[in-house]
């Protein structure tokens, strides 16, 4: 069984934007062979944000999306109560929602991974006690392991 891939702001960024430091990381684990990739609102909102000053930055993450390469697959109207749960419990971290999104969506997903380029997903626990099994770069996995 293939492994799904969830993908948070960062990776979704690198991806888009040439320039980007973790660019050719983000290609080479969230190409073809990793679609379609699945995330939540909050992280294409981040992620339109973080490219409003790359020509064209916006429309090259819903162009993903309108081709079903990044599929939405979080409805947080479903998932608000434990969603504020993670964000109470990791407020000293802190968590944002797009955050507490992505590790109620790998509560949800056996067998997922989160591709992040957040340190902070080391700390946070899924079903209370289990490490979030990510994929990221090999220079940002220390923190809070």
């Amino acid at each position: 069984m293939r492994r799904r891939v969830i993908v948070d702001t960062g990776p979704l960024v690198a991806l888009v934007d040439r320039r980007d430091r973790y660019h050719e990381w983000a290609s080479a684990q969230l190409g073809p062979a990793a679609t379609p990739l699945l995330t939540c609102e909050p992280v294409l909102t981040e992620a339109c944000f973080l490219l409003s000053a790359l020509r064209g930055g916006s429309e090259a993450v819903l162009e993903l999306v309108s081709r079903g390469a990044v599929l939405i697959s979080f409805n947080l109207g479903e998932e608000a109560t434990t969603v504020s749960r993670l964000l109470a419990r990791y407020a000293s971290v802190p968590m944002t929602l797009a955050d507490a999104s992505l590790v109620r969506m790998s509560e949800r997903l056996a067998g997922s991974v989160v591709a992040t380029l957040d340190g902070d997903f080391a700390i946070y626990r899924r079903h209370g006690r289990q490490i979030v099994p990510t994929l990221m770069p090999a220079d940002l996995q220390t923190r809070g392991r």
